[in-house]
């Protein structure tokens, strides 16, 4: 029997889902097997150079005209346009962020189902992989075994003895849950029976209820390391492993700077991610606030890197080799997307998590009540606080041992490797039956 697998992944057009695929999808080349990416449309030329098979997938009609925007003039008009609904509580941004970045995921979901279909007729895959948060039912109808990553935050996965989705409240105070529930099902609720309704005449199965997402019935495999996860009063199903985490290793050589080589105090890493560095006002202060320290900063400066300058104790560029340079810092101020934060735990860095959007919040809150890091409030901090919380936490020996003792148990945990591994078995199984 011949022992290559074709195994097609499907990950979110965003660099952390992708990037996680990439990762495992590469462990997986290297072992001879045929990996397809059915990647957004503009992942072109970037997956091929890596010895994965493009076949990708429009997730809307091409824009009008021969004109191509660049990736960061659409970032920058996407802050500019969306910037102020992240200075809300995270309950009114259901109605106002949340839903609609939904409905936009779906419509390219709807969209895009008889290319995604034509697409796994070609690949002819013996396993499928996606890391998504909502379904695309071509993926769970064609026949090969179906594999969810969840690479956010488990709260994705609901609990009642837990906080809501994306509401980033502690878990130790449960005043807020209901309205905040309540709220979901309101703002969501037509959403959720348009897709459901979608998903079925497609011939996947229902929906669960108010989730944009099927659990899969094969294998389902969690990012987030066991030291910040939750407390659950339902087990996941058995069909669950975790990964504690899955950090692509980056080919790109870096090293401090010689201007901040060698310097006087810490060294610290400063990344808003794409959307959060691309409001420009929120990075000048940040940088404003933090010049007036004794530190070294090393700061991604994002799509609008040319409208930011930075002071004597800081060096960026608009895109860094982000898993290079963690490794070598002793904080990490992060927005707190799902990308960082696992990187962060996986290299053992203590955060200051600065939320925006998403499950950020719910990153942020579960940093700063493990005491793994501080959440601070993203446009409301106080200079000092800022100041005050790097100080807090590189002085804190504790914090610093302990990070880096459990950075140390994450990586040994080899979750690409892990993540690999159970993706073959389930293609091998397929082979055989």
């Amino acid at each position: 029997m011949d022992e290559r697998l074709t195994i097609v992944f499907m990950p979110e057009s965003a660099y952390g889902p992708t990037n996680n695929c990439v990762g495992i999808g590469k462990i997986l080349e290297r072992r001879g097997h045929r990996v397809v990416f059915a990647a957004e449309a503009s992942w072109k030329g970037k997956l091929e150079p890596l010895g994965f098979v493009e076949d990708l997938v429009d997730l809307a009609p091409p824009p009008e005209g021969d004109t191509e925007q660049d990736a960061g003039q659409f970032w920058t008009d996407f802050i500019t346009e969306t910037a102020p609904e992240f200075r809300k509580p995270t309950i009114e941004q259901l109605s106002t962020f949340i839903e609609p970045v939904f409905a936009s995921l779906i419509d390219g979901a709807t969209y895009c189902e008889p290319q995604l279909k034509e697409i796994l007729d070609r690949a002819r895959p013996d396993v499928i992989v996606e890391d998504n948060v909502n379904a695309f039912p071509a993926l769970m109808t064609h026949g090969a075994p179906w594999v969810r990553i969840m690479s956010c935050n488990p709260l994705e996965m609901k609990d009642p003895a837990l906080p809501p989705t994306f509401s980033g409240y502690p878990i130790d105070d449960d005043s807020g849950w209901e309205r905040f529930r309540a709220e979901f099902e309101r703002s969501h609720r037509e959403t959720w029976e348009r897709y459901n309704t979608f998903v079925v005449e497609s011939g996947a199965p229902p929906l669960p209820e108010l989730e944009f997402i099927h659990e899969s019935d094969v294998l389902n495999l969690s990012l987030f390391p066991e030291v910040a996860d939750y407390p659950r009063s339902r087990p996941l199903a058995s069909t669950w492993h975790r990964l504690q985490s899955s950090v692509r290793e980056t080919e790109e050589p870096f090293e401090v700077p010689g201007s901040l080589r060698g310097g006087d105090g810490s060294l610290i890493y400063l990344s808003l991610g794409s959307l959060g560095s691309a409001d420009v006002e929120l990075m000048r202060r940040l940088v404003s606030v933090l010049a007036e320290t004794p530190h070294r900063y090393i700061v991604s400066k994002g799509p609008r890197a040319d409208e930011l300058e930075l002071p004597e104790n800081m060096w960026g560029e608009g895109r860094l080799p982000q898993t290079s340079i963690v490794p070598l810092c002793d904080l990490v101020i992060t927005h707190g997307g799902n990308n960082t934060t696992t990187e962060a735990y996986h290299f053992g860095k203590p955060m200051i998590v600065l939320p925006l959007f998403w499950d950020q919040y719910d990153n942020a809150q579960r940093v700063h009540e493990l005491g793994h890091g501080l959440r601070l409030d993203t446009y409301a901090f106080e200079d000092q606080e800022l100041r005050d919380a790097v100080d807090r936490l590189l002085t804190d020996d504790g914090l610093r041992t302990s990070m880096s003792a459990s950075g140390e148990a994450i990586r040994a945990a080899d979750g690409k490797r892990v993540a690999a591994d159970l993706i073959e078995r389930v293609g091998r199984e397929r082979r055989a039956a």
